[in-house]
């Protein structure tokens, strides 16, 4: 199952990073009028996505790894967001509020799928 759930991540971010090149998707800077983005941004999402889909190809035990590296870095990206405010973090990729809420979002559901999600709790009754 968390193999299954690493590659839609993947595809979920390589679709993001892939709308957010796209102009008809991008108004002001923001992905569907929300979301801040720049290249950087949209590059990060495609090289995350590529990542969690091949990951997802290898094994459980890889999921399981990038969920939880992919977590903590993702809360780091989070607080960096909140601490740059709507100005870009480290002066690089875009942000806002909604990348912000976003982040922390998937860092928090990365951080379950990494660590408290197991084989048992997978499991239907």
């Amino acid at each position: 199952m968390l193999k299954k759930i690493a590659v839609a991540f993947g595809i979920i971010f390589v679709v993001a990073g892939v709308l957010g090149f796209i102009p008809a998707f991008v108004t002001d800077g923001r992905l569907l009028s929300l979301f801040a983005v720049n290249n950087l941004h949209n590059l990060v999402h495609l090289v995350t996505g590529i990542l969690a889909i091949v990951v997802g190809v290898m094994s459980e035990a890889a999921s399981r790894m990038f969920f939880r590296i992919f977590g903590v870095v993702y809360a780091f990206v989070a607080a960096l967001g909140l601490y740059s405010g709507n100005e870009p973090v480290l002066g690089l990729i875009a942000n806002n509020t909604a990348d912000v809420a976003l982040h922390a979002l998937i860092a928090v559901v990365a951080l379950y799928l990494g660590f408290a999600l197991t084989r048992t709790s997978a499991r239907p009754i």
